[in-house]
């Protein structure tokens, strides 16, 4: 029997695995803590109620929240506040006290219980001007990584997990580099068992994209509601890609990794939908408009977005040696998945995403 601590368990990627840990694992208690500062949040209350998922509205910032809780077999950090641009325009405190402090006290947590704990990390702990860097071609639609490289840990394949981290990568990606760094602390010296997943675009429903984070999903959203947009930098011609990764996908490397921890203890893995699941902007555009039967005003804007890459693809080879797994969900899926949630919940998700 588990209890099962999920942080931003009310958020997309905390709820979306908390139900589906809960669906295939129906004798576990699955706990979810949320501050629920994110708008649309509060719309998985009622989801996780109906699953029979315990909420608790708590913060990872004060300690006295999560020691309240005990039990706990596994923790599996997804709290965060995940914009890129989070504290760069603005005063980086609730970014730097959720992402690291949060996780510090979430570890802290992990060692008093005996507790096994998964960190959701992002691949934004690659600095900015070395994965920019990397050789690309271009190509009709899209940028593309070139055969031959010259940085370390990159190849046609993507980015693995051993390049480099030395640079900078936005404050968002530092906290999360600094989690990192400490789990690895709490692993040698408080018997933590730990695995960190780097991960790239994790979508699907149930997101509540924005500007800055849930890219695929406020583009289907404009072309679902026929909202104008933008192709911001690298000439306005929307070449810019990401791996995207389904959030069923993800849930089924979380549950191997929840399972197989004597055998992954101390691991860190690249974690996305790798060259075979990705899009650019402009291929995304396509996929939106033969979904939705929509077509939107999209705008060049050629200027650069500040901590914007041109192409990161993630290279799985690492985790799909180990574990088996690799992403199975096509970029046409997780649109349609995605615009069929729109659909269906149009009214409810109307003041949030269009």
């Amino acid at each position: 029997m588990k209890k099962i601590l999920i942080t931003g368990g009310a958020g997309f990627v905390g709820s979306s695995l908390a139900i589906r840990l809960k669906e295939k694992y129906p004798q576990y208690t699955i706990c979810c803590l949320d501050n629920l500062k994110r708008r649309g949040s509060e719309l998985n209350l009622l989801r996780l109620a109906a699953h029979g998922i315990q909420f608790v509205h708590g913060d990872v910032r004060n300690r006295e929240d999560l020691y309240a809780l005990s039990g706990i077999t596994t923790i599996i950090e997804a709290s965060a506040e995940p914009s890129v641009l989070a504290g760069l325009d603005n005063a980086p405190d609730y970014l730097i006290n959720t992402n690291l402090m949060g996780a510090i006290n979430c570890l802290y947590l992990a060692a008093r219980e005996k507790a096994d704990f998964i960190f959701i990390s992002t691949s934004r702990v690659y600095p900015i001007e070395l994965v920019n860097n990397v050789f690309f071609i271009e190509k009709d639609t899209r940028f593309a990584l070139a055969d031959r490289q010259e940085i370390r840990g990159v190849t046609k394949a993507g980015i693995a997990e051993d390049f480099p981290t030395e640079g900078y990568r936005s404050l968002y990606g530092a906290t999360k580099l600094a989690s990192e760094m400490l789990i690895g602390e709490f692993n040698k010296f408080c018997q933590v068992r730990t695995v960190i997943n780097r991960c790239g675009v994790l979508t699907g429903p149930w997101q509540m994209g924005k500007v800055d984070q849930g890219v695929v999903v406020l583009w289907a959203a404009r072309h679902f509601w026929k909202k104008d947009l933008g192709y911001f930098g690298y000439g306005g011609q929307g070449k810019q890609v990401r791996d995207i990764l389904h959030i069923d996908d993800y849930f089924k490397l979380i549950d191997y990794q929840i399972h197989h921890m004597d055998k992954l203890n101390g691991r860190l893995f690249n974690v996305g939908g790798g060259e075979d699941v990705s899009v650019s902007l402009r291929e995304l555009t396509a996929l939106c408009e033969t979904i939705s039967g929509n077509s939107i005003n999209i705008a060049a804007i050629k200027e650069d977005r500040q901590a914007d890459i041109r192409i990161y693809l993630t290279d799985n080879a690492l985790v799909t040696a180990l574990t088996g797994w690799r992403p199975t969900i096509p970029a046409t899926q997780i649109v349609a998945d995605i615009h069929s949630w729109l659909r269906e919940n149009e009214q409810m998700l109307k003041p949030i995403l269009s």
